[in-house]
């Protein structure tokens, strides 16, 4: 595949990794992944630091399921939805390598759904997508998703993947 037609298909899969958490369909979120995978959301200051502590953290398609599951029954979290805004893609792939890094800036708004904030929009989160996709049957799949935020000070729960 040419640069152009890689980069195309990085972002048609960024944009249907995003649509997913955006449109609420978390149960497809775990399978954009690899069986064995890293997905991490860390602080900018700890990886600043070399500091491995994450906010959310899932090192298989396993734990992601059932992240998603404590999310639909037992967490208790303001009813929201995300939209998100990505900057332009940073791909890199060698020839003949398995593995496509791509970076990419994001912005997450959050709006509420719950009465007493019904509407409310805010910029819940910015920072950093650090990913390294690899092919699974003829589809793009996560081996690592770092998400790094660009600070800490998340200002409510962080319940809904980024």
């Amino acid at each position: 595949m040419d640069e152009v037609g890689l980069r195309l298909r990085v972002e048609q899969f960024l944009a249907a990794y995003t649509a997913c958490l955006d449109e609420d369909r978390l149960e497809e979120w775990p399978g954009l992944f690899t069986e064995h995978c890293v997905y991490k959301i860390i602080p900018y200051e700890n990886v600043a630091q070399n500091l491995p502590v994450a906010l959310m953290f899932g090192d298989s398609q396993a734990m992601l399921r059932d992240r998603v599951t404590a999310h639909r029954r037992a967490n208790l979290y303001a009813p929201h939805r995300y939209r998100h805004l990505l900057g332009p893609l940073r791909v890199r792939a060698a020839p003949g390598e398995q593995t496509i890094e791509v970076r990419a800036n994001f912005a997450v708004y959050r709006t509420m759904l719950d009465p007493a904030d019904y509407g409310r929009s805010e910029l819940f989160a910015v920072g950093e997508y650090q990913d390294r996709l690899v092919w699974e049957q003829e589809q793009l799949r996560v081996l690592e998703m770092i998400v790094v935020v660009d600070t800490a000070k998340i200002p409510t729960l962080l319940v809904t993947p980024l």
